[in-house]
């Protein structure tokens, strides 16, 4: 991955983004995948990328 922010590609931020869903981090890849998605110029591809990520908080069941 690039040391500058600006560097980074939507395919950068959707590697992460994978990366942290196989380490059960799914609300920052949420984020992650949300990012690649804004930088990614095909809004089909930027939906696909959306959801394939869902927002983890919008799904999540409240226990007792």
């Amino acid at each position: 991955m690039a040391s500058d922010p600006a560097d980074l590609t939507a395919a950068d931020y959707l590697d992460t983004a994978r990366e942290m869903t196989a380490a059960n981090r799914p609300y920052l890849a949420h984020l992650l995948a949300e990012e690649a998605a804004r930088r990614t110029a095909d809004p089909a591809t930027a939906a696909g990328i959306r959801a394939g990520f869902p927002d983890p908080t919008a799904t999540r069941e409240e226990t007792e």
